[in-house]
């Protein structure tokens, strides 16, 4: 039996052909004596009658389970009247089956694939073969693929080269530790899988190739979350003689184009916030622009006040106290405010201040709040005219570490925003810019903010002099509080670079050794240049309203990096370990 049409094609244009049609039995219904298989393929559904006059054809549709693959053929008819489903292209129309072939039979399956919401991630992905039958998972994939070919058309029209960098490479200092694949001719030495082309792209620069892209592989062995796997692909640009206006324009017109081109999305302008002008303001580098709560910084109203919970980091150069008003924050109530008390002290934060605003024009008397016993009405006035704030407001205080007041008040922000339904629009695209250079670790050492390869928009005196008040020529692009990419200028100077690196107490010996074929390029006239990595799987999520990449990628990694579909990762055989030359020592083989 041969296939004619596929089973969206099967609408009312073609009452009365005989048509075949093939594919998974994504339903089957008996009733009274009348078999219906709701038959799926790739492009869709459609409902095959079994009447019992076509003894054979019956016999054998009785014997078919869901997930059976078949071959169908039959006679197109109007569905009899009550019965036409208006959520189906085909859902006037049904096939009068006259033929059955069963190709491939199936084993009860381990969830139904129309209700699998009551399934556990882990059978879904153990069974994923079946779980990418469904159509959510099937839609996901093939916007991904319509995604990909709009963003590789724009950079083609836009005179880029592909290029595919190597996979077995180098250790590189990128944040994250590396897978290693140990080498067979060079017994004790290890490849690394790339956590990203950084050193490849720009070397490629200094080859002549001034406008490069690719769907990069990468690989970081780093505790995952939602939006993180230890394999994921990101679209790699890179460009030469250009400045960050220039890649900043670039990308903001491919994502606009490619949203709508593939959604009919318009998302409008990119506007710019600087990364210290974010930091303060929403808590985080990546803000959520649909959301309308803001952090005021109140630190400099407290100075003189007696309560010590906000005098003392008022005080403290490394402290802030932020407030962020809620309006109509009178909807919220005691419990939920308690359970936001636990929520912010998962990030640190010692408890949360708030103030109810029942009628502002009585001062501190119009106030409802644990604290404001504690603080001076003077103080209270001045906060009141300063977050403008109006009656059934409520304010949310944030006071301590600068650090873990960002880090607690940010996500709250989100929370509260999403209980409270806040959100102003569908999509909020922004530019954060303006990074610092370096920060600080927990040991105090100066650590990149982004890589060591980006450019500071300082001389190298001042870099050496001033290393923490260095801004560097980075940008990130930032969608609904997710970062889709960051880039930057890159250094294109080997006394920048050296400097760079020895600040980072990395010496000229050991650059050699961790990326030498780069610093030579830097030396062979290598000429200015800048770029940007996107997170593919990330703008898919983001475009597919999916909560998880793993919704987004055909076979996923679990949270601890396994793959439940294939048992990896697995054990190798004795033989091979001989041949790599690798003992175990210390660990139980079997383990």
């Amino acid at each position: 039996m041969k296939r004619t049409h596929k089973c969206n094609q099967v609408t009312s244009d073609l009452i009365g052909q005989e048509i075949s049609v093939s594919g998974w039995i994504h339903r089957r219904r008996d009733h009274g004596g009348v078999i219906f298989f709701d038959l799926r393929d790739d492009n869709g559904l459609v409902q095959v009658v079994y009447n019992p006059d076509s003894k054979d054809t019956f016999a054998l549709a009785e014997t078919c389970r869901n997930e059976y693959v078949i071959f169908s053929k039959g006679i197109v008819q109007a569905r009899p009247e009550g019965t036409v489903n208006d959520n189906l292209v085909t859902g006037k129309v049904e096939i009068v089956a006259s033929g059955l072939e069963i190709v491939n039979s199936s084993q009860p399956i381990p969830f139904q694939l129309d209700e699998y919401s009551s399934v556990g991630e882990e059978t879904r992905l153990k069974y994923r073969f079946l779980d990418l039958r469904r159509a959510e998972m099937q839609d996901n994939l093939r916007l991904r693929s319509k995604v990909s070919t709009s963003l590789r058309n724009y950079l083609n029209t836009q005179d880029f080269v592909e290029i595919e960098t190597p996979l077995l490479t180098k250790a590189t200092p990128e944040g994250a530790r590396d897978y290693l694949v140990p080498s067979r001719t060079f017994p004790g030495s290890f490849f690394a899988l790339p956590q990203s082309p950084q050193l490849f792209k720009q070397t490629l620069m200094a080859s002549g190739f001034e406008k490069y892209y690719q769907f990069a592989k990468c690989f970081r062995d780093e505790d995952l979350r939602a939006d993180r796997q230890p394999e994921f692909t990101q679209l790699d640009i890179e460009l030469s003689f250009v400045e960050s206006e220039d890649v900043i324009s670039l990308i903001t017109e491919m994502i606009q184009k490619v949203f709508k081109e593939t959604l009919s999305v318009d998302l409008g302008e990119f506007p710019r916030i600087t990364y210290k002008e974010s930091i303060e303001k929403y808590g985080v580098d990546k803000p959520d622009l649909r959301n309308p709560l803001k952090l005021l910084e109140v630190k400099n109203l407290f100075k003189e006040c007696d309560f010590k919970v906000f005098s003392e980091p008022a005080n403290d150069e490394d402290s802030r106290i932020a407030a962020m008003r809620v309006p109509n924050g009178k909807m919220l109530t005691r419990k939920q405010i308690d359970d936001y008390t636990d929520f912010v002290g998962n990030y640190g934060a010692k408890g949360l201040a708030y103030i109810r605003v029942e009628d502002p024009s009585k001062g501190k008397e119009g106030l409802q709040s644990p604290i404001i016993k504690f603080i001076e009405d003077s103080i209270i006035d001045s906060l009141l005219a300063v977050l403008e704030v109006q009656e059934g407001d409520i304010i949310f205080f944030g006071a301590g570490k600068r650090n873990i007041v960002n880090d607690s008040l940010a996500p709250l922000r989100d929370l509260i925003a999403h209980d409270l339904d806040l959100l102003t629009c569908e999509w909020a695209p922004c530019w954060v810019i303006d990074f610092p250079m370096f920060e600080k670790n927990k040991s105090g050492e100066l650590t990149p903010l982004h890589h060591p390869f980006t450019s500071p928009n300082c001389s190298i005196d001042e870099l050496k002099e001033s290393p923490l008040d260095a801004v560097t020529d980075a940008y990130d692009v930032v969608l609904n509080g997710t970062e889709l990419g960051g880039g930057s200028v890159r250094i294109h100077d080997t006394k920048m670079q050296n400097t760079v690196l020895n600040l980072l107490n990395i010496d000229d010996k050991e650059a050699d050794e961790k990326f030498g074929f780069l610093i030579s390029a830097l030396q062979h006239g290598c000429p200015p240049h800048a770029g940007l990595a996107i997170g593919f799987d990330r703008l898919i999520m983001l475009m597919t309203g999916s909560d998880s990449i793993r919704d987004v990628i055909a076979f996923p990694k679990t949270q601890t990096a396994s793959c439940l579909l294939t048992d990896a990762p697995g054990q190798a055989a004795q033989d091979q370990l001989e041949e790599l030359h690798i003992r175990f020592q210390g660990l139980d083989k079997e383990e």
